[in-house]
């Protein structure tokens, strides 16, 4: 055996040792070292962890009354005020009534217009039954108990004038109190500080 062949021997001996010491650390060290940390880990009582907390709720506001409906594009708004006991005397009350607003009576039509703020867009009173034809209270027209009136007027073009919807809402209501009537919208419903609101704008 010459001079070079030994160290040469020795060191693949040295690195054939070295794989198989290798192989014994991955095979055996490695997962001793790991079961005997999961055992560690399985001993370690696990804390649950607690939930986030959720951020604190203020309390919740009171919801807001409904805004009133819009008033829908109308012709003509109108009001009823249906007589709870109609008879001669009522009659009588509704023309004093009727002079003391300074209205004017209209034969073509058989109303009564009371000019209110606005001359151009008077309030009308007409008869609820028969609707329309009124009879001329002012001027002593025999007629049957009038059962109750409609009182009608056109809206405004521009919100801005509407002093006579002001008007024609105090006139409503004067005569709802004055003859303890049922007050009815355009849908024959009764009317509410809504409606009036509403007519108004």
């Amino acid at each position: 055996m010459d001079d070079t062949s030994l160290p040469v021997l020795l060191a693949f001996a040295s690195l054939i040792l070295g794989m198989l010491a290798a192989a014994i650390f991955v095979y055996i060290v490695v997962p001793r070292r790991r079961r005997a940390k999961e055992k560690a880990a399985a001993a370690t009582p696990v804390v649950p962890t607690p939930p986030p907390a959720e951020p604190a709720q203020e309390p919740e506001a009171p919801p807001a009354p409904p805004a009133p409906k819009q008033a829908k594009k109308v012709k003509q708004h109108s009001l009823f005020v249906i007589f709870s006991q109609p008879d001669a005397t009522t009659d009588a009350r509704l023309t004093e009534w009727l002079r003391s607003k300074n209205a004017r009576f209209d034969a073509i039509k058989k109303v009564f217009l009371i000019d209110g703020q606005q001359p151009s867009n008077p309030v009308t009173v007409a008869n609820a039954f028969p609707p329309g034809d009124m009879p001329d209270l002012l001027g002593g027209e025999t007629h049957e108990p009038i059962r109750g009136v409609s009182l009608l007027v056109k809206p405004p073009l521009r919100k801005r004038r509407n002093q006579q919807m002001h008007v024609y809402v105090a006139l409503a209501k004067e005569m709802n109190e004055t003859f303890s009537g049922d007050m009815l919208d355009a849908d024959r419903a009764p009317a509410t500080e809504s409606t009036y609101t509403q007519i108004i704008g």
